[in-house]
């Protein structure tokens, strides 16, 4: 993979290696970064070969997490433009992001 320019050499995000799909885990993570304010709607998300690249993950598993974020209607994707953090994603992020830590207690 070639690196963009400010890219780090090592993934920025671990995952945990729990029990589920690496692309579950992903978009939880990108849905927790939405909450804490990190993704700001509006906003573009990283391309998919950046977050594949943030995350260590394959090209695919990247692009699967942004499918399912948008099928949550967390992200807006449009075409030959990006994806961006949909505008009201910031009160359902919030919203998912404490029902995943009430169901890790």
């Amino acid at each position: 993979m070639n690196l963009m320019p400010g890219d780090i050499t090592e993934p920025r995000f671990t995952l945990d290696d729990g029990i589920g799909y690496v692309y579950e885990a992903m978009a939880e993570h990108l849905i927790k970064r939405i909450a804490d304010g990190e993704l700001v709607p509006g906003e573009p998300l990283p391309c998919e070969r950046r977050l594949a690249y943030q995350y260590g993950v394959a090209l695919g598993t990247a692009r699967h997490a942004t499918r399912l974020l948008r099928f949550r209607g967390l992200v807006v994707t449009i075409r030959s433009k990006g994806s961006y953090v949909a505008k009201d994603a910031l009160e359902t992020a919030q919203i998912a992001a404490s029902k995943v830590d009430i169901a890790q207690r």
